[in-house]
């Protein structure tokens, strides 16, 4: 059964015991539970909704954006399960990867080959879906694992109510067969598209004008170079990097109603290792709004106190037993 509850209700149940460190904590979170049945859902039903959501608003509460789906051991990166996974301990962005096959299918893979994330092996783009299917994925360990290489359609449609997803769409896949697929399923509420590049963002806003998109912005001179562009802020979620950003670059972001990820992935999570996950606190108070991070579960922990008490955009959150 599905009811809304406070953003206090939802995080006071993020994690199960843990220890005095942060290492002791990452192994406590790091094992798959299957005891625990809850479900932390970010809920959008339009776009309307999804615009409303990523507008930036005083009150706005603080997200994680789990990096590849958020893998931990027995998850891989880039599966279904791997993002249910999360799920069971935050409501989650998540932020997946798409490759395309030798007969043009849609699968969520990171790396241009096989090798590392299945027990397969060649190029992604070589191979046949029929083959994708018949292999299994590993996790970050090298584990073998029961789960299988999803489709960017099947995530589509998971999404739905569930979470909302940022798409990284690897070099060798059109845009127009993403943008296909996100309108094809009725996703458009769900999936903002990932672009690096401003040329690459006015691309994808003329074939889907209607879609967030998350645009690699980093300091003063790229607002004035995105602004040239002509995509609305309405429809940009501002990617800060993979390093801390001064306050008063946050705030202009936030003047035109943009929300920032920042990258802490890399550097910056394996700093929060080191010295503490009170780190992430201080990014989101620096004017960070979403982290995107390979330690989804330890960072929204830390985080979880840092939202207003009656935020407009609890709205958009439920919690399913």
């Amino acid at each position: 059964m599905m009811i809304r509850t406070n953003w206090l209700g939802i995080f006071a149940l993020i994690l199960l015991g843990c220890g005095s460190s942060p290492s002791d904590q990452s192994e406590a979170v790091n094992q798959p539970d299957s005891s625990i049945t809850e479900r932390h859902h970010i809920k959008v039903e339009s776009l309307n909704d999804t615009r409303n959501f990523y507008n930036w608003t005083s009150d706005r509460i603080p997200l994680v954006s789990a990096h590849r789906g958020g893998p931990y051991p027995g998850f891989p990166e880039n599966a279904i399960e791997t993002f249910e996974n999360v799920l069971k301990y935050t409501p989650a962005i998540i932020e997946l990867d798409v490759a395309m096959t030798q007969d043009s299918v849609l699968v969520l893979m990171h790396d241009d080959d096989l090798d590392r994330t299945t027990n397969g092996t060649g190029k992604v783009n070589e191979v046949t879906y029929d083959y994708i299917q018949t292999l299994f994925l590993e996790d970050n360990e090298g584990k073998l694992t029961e789960f299988k290489v999803p489709t960017l359609e099947e995530a589509l449609i998971w999404s739905k109510g569930k979470a909302l997803l940022t798409v990284d769409i690897k070099r060798s896949v059109p845009f127009e067969k993403v943008v296909e697929e996100v309108r094809e399923t009725g996703s458009e509420a769900h999936a903002a598209l990932i672009s690096y590049t401003f040329p690459a963002a006015k691309k994808l806003n003329i074939l889907a004008p209607e879609l967030m998109l998350s645009v690699t912005i980093r300091n003063e001179g790229e607002i004035r170079r995105f602004e040239e562009t002509g995509i609305p802020w309405d429809r940009v979620i501002a990617f800060t990097g993979v390093a801390e950003r001064p306050k008063s670059f946050n705030e202009a972001l936030h003047e035109k109603g943009v929300f920032t990820i920042l990258g802490t992935l890399g550097n910056l999570d394996r700093s929060a290792v080191a010295r503490g996950d009170e780190l992430y606190v201080n990014f989101v108070n620096n004017g960070a709004d979403i982290l995107a991070t390979d330690r989804p579960i330890e960072t929204a922990k830390a985080i979880q106190t840092l939202h207003p008490e009656n935020s407009s955009k609890s709205k958009y959150f439920t919690h399913v037993d």
